[in-house]
């Protein structure tokens, strides 16, 4: 499978059409064979890239005292329990936060606050914290956090997830690719038989079948 996703890498990398911006790579995945409606049958995961996203993910961390002062140091921004109640009181706010910010992070102690706050902001978004437990390094859960993706399919059929970035060595985002679908032979009820099949693109370049 190594090798034919590589080849699909170098295929859509070299076929992009030059852009004055730096593209995502980004993979398309259709789905066959399961009753979407059931929650039960969608892809909600947070996956790990090895390679590292190739882009700057955005990372808020609620926390106090001696976490917070750790979590300044690698974090986008911190906010304590008083601002997370000045979040509650300011819808727009709370909106424009969860928007900008690709994970959230939470002491475990401030994840009931955080439900009564900013629970309807974040809940249908998909962005409740990952719960930050006292024995949890949170220099290394975020850094960890700035490689991780979030791929949902929701009711759709076909769905896509970034994998890296257009200047990203091919092999560093075939191996990137390699391990969502990895994940998704796991985690879907038939296994490679539930992917209809897989496509690799950059932003704005042509669509490149990986073969099965």
């Amino acid at each position: 499978m190594a090798d034919s996703i590589q080849d699909a890498v170098s295929r859509a990398l070299s076929e992009s059409p030059e852009r004055n911006f730096r593209e995502t790579v980004d993979i398309a995945v259709n789905l066959r064979d399961l009753d979407l409606a059931d929650p039960n049958n969608r892809v909600d995961e947070s996956i790990v890239l090895p390679s590292g996203t190739g882009q700057d993910t955005r990372i808020v961390v609620f926390a106090e005292g001696e976490t917070a002062l750790r979590a300044e140091d690698v974090a986008d921004e911190v906010l304590d329990s008083d601002d997370l109640e000045d979040l509650g009181d300011d819808d727009n706010a709370a909106k424009d936060l969860a928007d900008e910010t690709n994970f959230f992070i939470a002491e475990a102690s401030l994840m009931q606050d955080i439900g009564r706050y900013l629970g309807t902001v974040l809940g249908p978004r998909g962005k409740m914290p990952t719960p930050l437990q006292p024995d949890d390094d949170v220099v290394e859960t975020v850094n960890r956090m700035k490689n991780t993706i979030q791929v949902r399919s929701g009711e759709r059929r076909t769905f896509h997830t970034r994998v890296g970035a257009e200047d990203m060595d091919s092999d560093l985002i075939a191996d990137n690719i390699d391990v969502v679908l990895r994940r998704l032979f796991t985690d879907l009820e038939k296994g490679p038989q539930n992917i209809d099949s897989v496509y690799v693109k950059t932003t704005m370049g042509p669509a490149v079948e990986v073969p099965a």
